[in-house]
């Protein structure tokens, strides 16, 4: 099995910043993908970021040039840095893990910008 805990989140004021971590521990395999989702109140979940076991990335057009996603591979961390946030940024986040197919999810951290 897989747990993912992610710590990071809180309130923040508009055109601040905040860092996520998710830490994976369990039967983690070599080739997986770590990733942030979100969900705002009402809305569906959507991908915020990705980033594969190869480094490759990905980014929802509302975050590229704002966040970055990296990896600390030796701590199975995922790391979101979050700057320039905006009011539409609140959500609760989750840290996702994929591997063969199946999907792993954090426990969510909520995000909050004030304008």
């Amino acid at each position: 099995q897989v747990q993912l805990v992610e710590s990071g989140g809180g309130l923040v004021q508009a055109g601040g910043s905040l860092r996520l971590s998710c830490a994976a521990s369990g039967n983690i395999l070599s080739i997986n993908i770590m990733g942030w989702y979100r969900q705002a109140p009402g809305k569906q979940r959507e991908l915020v970021a990705t980033i594969t076991s190869g480094g490759s990335t990905n980014f929802a057009d509302s975050v590229k040039g704002r966040f970055t996603i990296s990896r600390d591979y030796a701590k199975n961390t995922a790391y979101l840095q979050m700057n320039n946030l905006k009011p539409e940024d609140t959500a609760v986040f989750y840290c996702l893990l994929r591997q063969r197919l199946v999907d792993y999810w954090g426990q969510g951290t909520q995000v909050t910008v004030s304008s």
